[in-house]
Order: structure tokens, then sequence, then C-alpha cells
């Protein structure tokens, strides 16, 4: 297994993982202390309902795992955004986000070596995916293949949850007003330099996705991170103003052109495709105001830190107080006059 001269930072977002906890973490600094010169452990519990809290905090006492930070919401927020709290604040020259409970831990080193070659962004494909329902399966082809259509990238297969991301990126999706909407299809989208690879593993879990929750983060997913969709009405209004002034000059040359038009009918068609034309316009005219707006808005942060834990024994910093010193005697030089 290589070894890599750097500082590697990793994310597990985590939610009523009492029981399993220690063990995931456990393994996670056997498979990381061997390719790293130094490493740190972040744990976002996503406002967990069970003992998890008082476990981790337990693991980052003298007694417990070094390297060790934990970020306790105290409210249950998308994995996105609970993710999006870790690696704001990783220190690592990397930073790898991990669903304990789908990815395979031990196949990080094999993306770290991508990372340390120059690719600012490694994405990681598990082939094998947890048994979801129809109703979950059938909205998430739906969901994918309308992003795709307007973004050109395919979330699930070009932006997989694990990943490694260059302290560069983080810092370029920290400039953005939404990180933790950015944070999901930037790094696929923004021009940096990835790299691709997939594997083979049996998730440890199978959870089941609540529908409603995925179809409101998909909306606002898609509504956020793009304007085809506004752009769409936009174009519908535009197309729907043009066909009612050109049904407008259609009824004026049916009442010039000819003689036996029904009483009352050039008025009232007049009427209508009038109305339906300033309707459009202010269609037109409002969409394209709420497009400029959305792209000047800054929304506050999505989620609020109520706790936070730091191990009491870190590595790095036991580390700086060493001093090496030399084992040879010192050779002294003296002249001796003749």
């Amino acid at each position: 297994m290589d070894f890599y001269p750097c500082f590697l930072s990793v994310v597990f977002v985590v939610r009523n993982q009492a029981l399993s906890i220690e063990k995931i973490l456990t393994d996670a600094a056997s498979v990381i202390g061997q390719i790293v010169s130094d490493y740190e452990l972040i744990i976002v519990d996503n406002a967990s309902d069970d003992d998890s809290v008082a476990v981790m905090k337990r693991l980052t006492g003298e007694q417990g795992l070094a390297n060790l930070q934990v970020y306790a919401l105290t409210q249950e927020v998308d994995a996105d955004a609970a993710s999006w709290v870790g690696m704001e604040n990783a220190l690592g020259d990397f930073v790898a986000v991990i669903d304990p409970l789908a990815d395979d831990i031990g196949f990080l080193p094999e993306m770290l070596d991508q990372a340390v070659r120059g690719a600012d962004v490694v994405f990681a494909n598990n082939e094998q995916k947890p048994v979801q329902s129809l109703a979950y399966r059938s909205a998430f082809t739906l969901f994918h293949g309308l992003y795709n259509w307007f973004n050109g990238v395919h979330l699930a297969k070009e932006a997989p949850f694990y990943r490694i991301l260059s302290k560069s990126v983080i810092n370029f999706i920290l400039q953005h007003p939404q990180p933790t909407v950015t944070y999901r299809h930037l790094p696929a989208t923004g021009g940096f330099s990835r790299a691709y690879l997939s594997y083979s593993s049996m998730p440890k879990a199978c959870p089941k996705k609540r529908l409603g929750e995925s179809i409101d983060r998909g909306m606002r997913l898609l509504v956020s991170t793009t304007r085809a969709p506004m752009r769409l009405v936009t174009t519908l209004s535009l197309f729907g103003a043009v066909a009612n002034l050109v049904y407008c000059v259609y009824v004026v040359a049916v009442g010039l052109l000819k003689t036996d038009v029904a009483p009352g009918w050039i008025s009232v068609s007049l009427q209508q495709s009038g109305m339906f034309f300033l309707i459009s316009l202010v269609l037109l005219v409002l969409g394209e105001y709420i497009l400029n707006m959305a792209s000047l808005s800054n929304e506050g942060p999505r989620y609020h830190v109520g706790q936070e834990f730091t191990s009491a024994r870190m590595t790095r910093l036991e580390k700086l107080n060493i001093e090496e010193v030399s084992s040879k005697p010192a050779t002294v030089v003296s002249d001796r006059a003749s």
C-alpha cells in the first residue's frame, strides 16, 4: 500500500449509528493511518435521536480515538448539507466524503492515489446499490433524466456522493452564495480535472429513502442549480405573447377581407387575444425578474451546529514539540602554534 505525505480529512455523515459508529471509526483510522502522514476524522451527526452523541463524546475523550472532530446538528438536513458542515471545517489538503453505510472505506487509497496524481476531484461509484421501492426508483430516474437534459450532467453517475476534493475546490465552492447546494454538482460542472472510479462492494445497510423528502430535495436542486426550468417558462410566455399578437393580426385581416363574418366575433377575438397577449407579456417580465433575483440571492446557512467536540489527543500537535538531537559528538578544532 502506497504512503502519501499529505493531510487527509475524511467526512462521515451519520444518523442513529450509536451501536456501530465506534467500529466504523476504528476501521477508518486503521486504513487511513497507513496511507497518509496525518489525518482527521470528521463526524457530522445528522440530528440522531439515539445515544450517538453520547458515544461520540466518549470517543473524543482521553481514552478515545485520536484526530476526531464531531459536529452534532440540532435538526436533520439532507445529506449534501450535512456533508458540507464537515467539509467547510476540514483542514486537510484533500477532503473525502463517505457514507459509512453505502461506501467502502477500503477503496479510499485508490481514490487518494488519483488525487495525489493531480485530479482536483475524484468520484467513486459503487456498482451495488441499496434496494429501494419502485416509486423511489421511478422518481429517481425521472429526476436524473431531467437534470441531465437541463445541465448535461447525470448526478448519480457523474457526481456520486463518495468523493475526494482538493482544498482549492473547496475554497472555490466557498465563494458561492449557497455552497450547500452547489457542492453536489459544482465539482462535476466547474471545469476541474476529474477522475472517475468504480468498485463493487455490498452496502452495509439498506436504509429506505423517504420519497417525499427526496422529491422536495430534487426539485430544490433542480431549480437552484440551473436556470433551464425558469427559462422554459419565459420561453413559453414569449411564445404565447407572439402567438396572440399574430392572432390579433389574423382577426383584423379577416375583418378587412371578409364580409360574411359573424357579428361580434371580431371584437370578442381581439379582446381575448389582446388580454392573453398582455398576460403572457407580464409572465415574461416576471420570469426574467425572478431569474435575475435568483442569481443575486444569498440565503443564510441551512443548518446549525449545536455541539462540537474535539479529540483530546491530536497526533499532528504531538509532533510539533519533537526536537531531533544529533548523537555525533561535536568536533573540536584547535590551532596550535608551531
